[in-house]
C-alpha cells in the first residue's frame, strides 16, 4: 500500500486545497482546455450508459461531467477534504447517477463485488504511489471484458521543464527523471511523487490488458501553474495550442509532455 506518512500528507495537502479547487479550476484557462482534450479522448472509447470507476476524483469535477453525460460514476478518492466537496456536488445534483467512497487507489480490492466498463483518473493523482503495478493489479477482477481504463499520468520528460535548462534552471528541468521520485510541496505538506513512462506504464498493465493509445496533453503548451500566460500572451497561446493538437498523437509528444493521456482495453 501506499506508505503511511505519505498517505497523511496527499490527504492533508488536497484536503487544504479543496475549498478553493473548483474556482482555482474555473479561472484557469489552461486547465479548461486539458479537461476537454482528456474528456475527447475518452468519448472515443466509452460506451453509452457505462458504468465508471473513478480513481483520485477529487472534488467531482470530472465525476459530474460523465454522469451529466448519462454513465453511472463512482467516485473515490483518499482526501477528507475532497471527499466533502464531492459529497456536496452528489446532493446538489441528486438526480445522476453518482456515488462516492473515500479510498486509496492501492485498496481497490474492497470493490470486488463490483464490476465497470470504465475505469478512469486524471491529472496525474496516480503520481503519488512509487509502483503502479499496486493499483493495476486489481483492475482485472473489476473490469467487463473489452471494459477500457483511461488514465491521465505524469511522464519523466516534459519538454517545458527540460527548456529551463537554457535559463540555467537545471534542478528543475530534470527533477522528473529521479527512479526513487521527487518531494512535491502542497499546501504546506509535503509527500513524494513519482513519473512513469509509457514502456513502465505498458509493464505495470501486463497481459490482461491491450495498449490502445497514448496522447500527449501539455506537450507544447505551457503548463497549467502558467495561468497567466492565455491572458498575457492570447495570440501566442493559440498558435501553440495550434501546434500542440497537430503534434499531440505523433512520437515522441505522444509520450512527452506535462501529462500523457494513456488507455488500454481489458482482454
Amino acid at each position: 500500500m501506499m506508505s503511511s506518512e505519505n498517505f497523511d500528507a496527499v490527504n492533508k495537502a488536497f484536503s487544504k486545497q479543496s475549498g478553493t479547487f473548483d474556482a482555482d479550476d474555473r479561472a484557469n484557462i489552461i486547465l479548461t482546455d486539458m479537461r476537454e482534450q482528456v474528456y475527447a479522448h475518452v468519448n472515443t472509447f466509452i460506451k453509452p450508459k457505462s458504468v465508471v470507476l473513478e480513481l483520485n476524483a477529487g472534488t467531482g469535477i470530472d465525476a459530474l461531467h460523465f454522469a451529466s453525460q448519462g454513465h453511472s460514476v463512482h467516485a473515490t478518492d483518499l482526501s477528507d477534504g475532497m471527499i466533502e466537496q464531492l459529497n456536496e456536488k452528489i446532493k446538489k445534483h441528486s438526480s445522476l447517477s453518482i456515488s462516492s467512497q473515500q479510498l486509496s487507489y492501492d485498496s481497490l480490492d474492497v470493490l470486488h463485488k463490483k464490476k465497470f466498463d470504465y475505469v478512469f483518473s486524471n491529472f496525474g493523482g496516480l503520481n503519488c504511489i512509487d509502483d503502479l503495478r499496486k493499483v493495476t493489479k486489481h483492475l482485472p477482477g473489476l473490469l467487463h471484458a473489452g471494459a477500457y481504463v483511461t488514465w491521465v499520468i505524469m511522464p519523466p520528460v516534459c519538454p517545458w521543464e527540460l527548456a529551463g535548462i537554457f535559463k540555467g534552471r537545471f534542478r528543475g528541468a530534470l527533477r522528473r527523471f529521479h527512479r526513487d521520485g521527487v518531494m512535491a510541496h502542497l499546501e504546506g505538506e509535503y509527500f513524494k511523487t513519482y513519473y512513469f513512462s509509457l514502456q513502465q506504464i505498458k509493464e505495470a498493465f501486463g497481459n490482461d490488458f491491450v495498449f490502445i493509445k497514448s496522447e500527449g496533453l501539455g506537450a507544447i503548451i505551457p503548463q497549467p501553474h502558467r495561468p497567466d500566460f492565455p491572458v498575457k500572451h492570447p495570440s501566442l497561446y493559440k498558435v501553440l495550442r495550434a501546434v500542440d493538437k497537430g503534434v499531440r498523437n505523433n512520437m515522441p509528444f505522444n509520450r512527452w509532455a506535462d501529462h500523457i493521456i494513456v488507455t488500454f482495453q481489458r482482454k
